[in-house]
């Protein structure tokens, strides 16, 4: 059948229509050649008029978690409490810009391709979380998203065909069985591109979430945030996550992607089936994000084979109007 053909809903365990018509932004002059990773390190937070509050007239930037069935406390980023050690020495300073940045989190040298498992609990993982709409707990979570580098530290990546919208859905880093290990944050606002919003393009079936920050903390101040990569190569070994509708923990896989027509990459790694929507095809080299399941059949018809739309220019300005 023609790739823009969509039979059933495989991933979503949702309506997929878009409601919200939300504004493009453009980004600067992007690199005519190569692999171009969108690490943008400008530390000033995203502005009022850029979110909208996801439940309520509560002001931002902080949010409360409260509205969220059983929460736990965002970590003290200050001293590092609440965060275990492989998550903060995935953190290092650039002394030129003064900066934070994500050291590139490594796989185990021994991984098997194309075998899918229990995902380890370590620094990459804890940046993979699942989303919900009402309280966190099991069998309430309906997709997957992970936790992006940006200027404003609040923004995560998902899925476009994963929302309908922003009202009460809460993101939960590191989730596992019924528990929040590093707290839980509200969407306030869903970043899609032109062509998901006009016509449900499978090559744009991406979208970006401003999140509030959760007791005054900002994910990625949390947990860290891996950066975009646009332009990369086809053939990229990657650590494929998701969250299935199914499981309370995260599962991973290791293989090569490869080219699936001009504006899709797949990638053969089984047993991943509703609820994986959303889930980062990850460089196990870089760290950086070169996918997430989504685009043709929205994610793949089958649960064995995961697609993603290419990540060109398109989702470098999603992020740059997201901040």
């Amino acid at each position: 059948m023609g790739r823009h053909t969509r039979q059933r809903e495989r991933r979503s365990l949702r309506p997929v229509a878009l409601t919200s018509v939300l504004a493009v932004g453009v980004v600067g002059a992007i690199a005519a050649a190569g692999l171009l990773s969108v690490q943008l390190r400008d530390p000033q937070q995203q502005s009022s008029s850029d979110t909208v509050a996801a439940a309520g007239p509560a002001a931002l930037p902080v949010a409360s978690p409260s509205a969220v069935g059983s929460p736990t406390a965002a970590p003290d980023t200050a001293g590092g409490a609440g965060a275990p050690p492989d998550v903060l020495n995935a953190r290092s300073t650039d002394p030129a810009a003064g900066a934070t940045r994500q050291a590139p989190p490594s796989a185990p040298p021994d991984v098997r391709l194309g075998s899918t498992g229990a995902a380890p609990v370590d620094a990459e993982s804890a940046r993979v979380g699942a989303l919900f709409t009402g309280e966190v707990g099991p069998g309430d979570h309906f997709c997957t998203a992970s936790v992006i580098d940006s200027p404003g530290r609040n923004l995560i990546l998902t899925a476009a065909h994963c929302l309908s919208g922003v009202s009460g859905i809460t993101f939960v880093p590191g989730y596992r069985d019924g528990q929040a290990p590093y707290g839980s944050w509200q969407v306030t606002k869903v970043y899609t591109a032109d062509g998901w919003q006009n016509d449900d393009d499978p090559d744009e079936d991406f979208a970006v979430l401003a999140l509030a920050p959760s007791n005054g903390v900002r994910i990625e101040d949390a947990v860290g945030g891996n950066p975009i990569a646009v332009g990369a190569a086809w053939t990229v070994q990657t650590r494929l996550y998701g969250y299935p509708a199914g499981s309370e923990k995260p599962i991973v896989c290791t293989n090569v992607t490869s080219r699936e027509d001009t504006y899709q990459r797949h990638i053969d790694c089984p047993s991943f089936p509703g609820g994986t929507s959303g889930g980062p095809f990850i460089d196990a080299a870089t760290g950086q994000v070169v996918g997430v399941i989504g685009g043709y059949q929205q994610g793949g018809d089958t649960d064995n084979t995961s697609y993603s739309a290419y990540f060109d220019h398109t989702v470098a300005d999603l992020i740059a109007r997201a901040g």
